[in-house]
């Protein structure tokens, strides 16, 4: 099987790119419509799997970035002599829990959340890449608010975040919802649950 013009053309701009690159942008780059870039996409994805290629087309909400394939890691990690990245603490993964769930949401919700501080976790996801601040709210003081980002989505092999597993309904999360439906410290955010 050989890869259509258009095809061709779409792993070429991906691989210039090295980033994810979204698909208004690649049109304008290529001259195709939006569809045919989705076209090439699904060509390029189902050549890759047929012909056991290292790399693959990932879809990160509008945008596409061509990859390695995850179970070649460790050896790209070693060609590239990067350390192995410390595992995420449990705090860190409830803070990105928080996030996912809730965004766009300020420090002070997080920690309402939490029950604790988070300002060192919140500093090292965003120095991971996992979540970025999106903009500031229209309240006194003008917290900034969080989200996540393509390289959360990456990470969590994510097409965007409808792919979430669903929160599970019990009487402490019901409770949780009702208590902050009162609280000041969510005025102007979406309530968590």
């Amino acid at each position: 099987m050989s890869l259509s013009e258009n095809a061709s053309l779409l792993e070429a701009l991906l691989f210039a790119s090295g980033e994810p690159a979204e698909k208004p942008r690649l049109a304008l780059a290529s001259g195709l419509t939006e569809t045919e870039i989705d076209e090439a996409a699904y060509e390029l994805r189902e050549f890759y799997r047929e012909n056991g290629s290292g790399v693959e087309i990932v879809r990160l909400e509008d945008k596409y970035q061509l990859a390695t394939k995850e179970r070649y890691a460790v050896e790209i990690r070693t060609l590239l002599e990067k350390k192995k990245n410390t595992p995420l603490s449990g705090a860190a993964f409830e803070v990105l829990a928080v996030v996912a769930y809730n965004q766009p949401v300020t420090k002070a919700f997080i920690e309402q959340v939490r029950g604790v501080d988070c300002s060192g976790v919140v500093t090292t996801l965003c120095q991971r890449g996992l979540i970025e601040e999106k903009g500031r709210l229209d309240l006194p003081g003008r917290p900034l608010v969080y989200g996540t980002t393509d390289n959360f989505l990456r990470c969590f092999s994510l097409s965007d975040l409808s792919e979430l597993p669903e929160i599970p309904k019990n009487e402490e999360t019901d409770a949780l919802k009702n208590s902050n439906k009162d609280s000041s410290v969510l005025d102007g955010q979406q309530s968590m649950l």
